[in-house]
């Protein structure tokens, strides 16, 4: 898959561009939002869909040079705000489809002497199928097991080479997630899950790189990844509020660090540890309408930025088979 690509600035000698990689708005890892999605436990029932609206405000102001922690006064504090529609099909009670589409803003809060701009627009397009395999009552709670298969795309032709106001990583993805849950009687719920991401090229609008070694070309690969996640959540009232306290590990199974006085480049070795904190509320009087929130801050990592992101959304989910059939009752 070949890129046009049109890179306005790419590298300086005194100031160090941080690699804020895809992981920020790519759905299947990304924002971890609790409504109905491809990493979660919940199954949409057959012939319903659930539609999510949400929106993310990131922002940093030091990031990791490999393991060092640093700032940068040229990009001073980069905010990062992603709007992400996406819709949950129950083709049938254990397999349900996801679709989804982020776009993207990048920039700057504070001038930075016109050395950079900021990007905006649509990332990638992504696809997952999500089968549950076991939902049974074991002891006194029930297990839950599932197994997600996901795909993402470049929707359109950004720069993935331009650290650190690129809108994504630039390169096809396919991954892999095996999920498990295990609620008690309480509604007290513990969730595990591993998945394995397979990433492919981007192309950057230059000839030659350095990775470990010198490339003379203008394709880069990048890394794939693994990441595990632990949940500790909690249903309240008749379930409807579900709370949840979250851990996110990725690191990624090769790449190089970023050289000082150079940019960052999408074959960066990326590690992070990431806690968070969200919310969703169903209301009873409007059925199908939901309310989500959340918090995340990454702790530690390596060739990532130290952020933190807060977002919220809204979700509805409706029964396309009773829809049609109101319909046909009013005609």
């Amino acid at each position: 898959m070949k890129l046009n690509k049109r890179l306005c600035f790419y590298a300086f000698k005194k100031d160090r561009v941080l690699a804020l990689y895809g992981f920020l708005a790519l759905l299947f890892l990304a924002t971890p939002l609790d409504a109905q999605t491809p990493s979660d436990a919940l199954m949409m029932p057959s012939k319903n869909i659930c539609v999510l609206f949400s929106y993310d405000m990131g922002t940093f102001d030091r990031y990791w040079e490999g393991s060092y922690l640093r700032s940068n006064e040229t990009i001073a504090t980069v905010d990062r705000n992603t709007v992400l529609p996406m819709a949950a099909i129950g083709i049938l009670d254990d397999l349900n489809f996801y679709v989804s589409l982020p776009y993207v803003k990048t920039e700057s809060s504070e001038p930075n002497g016109g050395k950079f701009a900021g990007a905006r627009g649509f990332q990638d397009i992504g696809f997952a199928l999500k089968y549950r395999a076991i939902h049974s009552d074991v002891g006194t709670g029930k297990l839950t097991a599932l197994a997600t298969a996901g795909f993402s795309t470049p929707f359109t032709n950004y720069l993935s080479d331009y650290r650190p106001y690129s809108i994504g990583a630039g390169a096809p993805e396919f991954s892999l997630r095996a999920i498990g849950q295990y609620e008690l009687s309480s509604q007290f719920y513990f969730r595990a899950s591993v998945a394995h991401l397979w990433r492919g090229y981007t192309e950057a609008e230059r000839d030659y790189y350095y990775n470990n070694g010198s490339y003379y070309t203008a394709w880069m690969d990048v890394p794939n990844a693994w990441t595990y996640e632990a949940i500790l959540g909690k249903w309240l009232f008749d379930t409807s509020l579900k709370l949840e306290l979250s851990y996110t590990d990725l690191t990624s199974t090769s790449g190089d660090d970023i050289r000082a006085y150079n940019a960052a480049q999408p074959t960066n070795k990326i590690e992070f540890d990431r806690i968070g904190f969200s919310a969703q509320y169903f209301f009873k009087s409007i059925k199908g309408l939901g309310v989500v929130a959340y918090h995340n801050r990454v702790v530690n990592g390596r060739n990532v930025p130290k952020f933190s992101n807060t977002g919220f959304g809204l979700t509805y989910q409706f029964n396309v088979i009773k829809k049609q059939t109101e319909t046909t009752d009013e005609q």
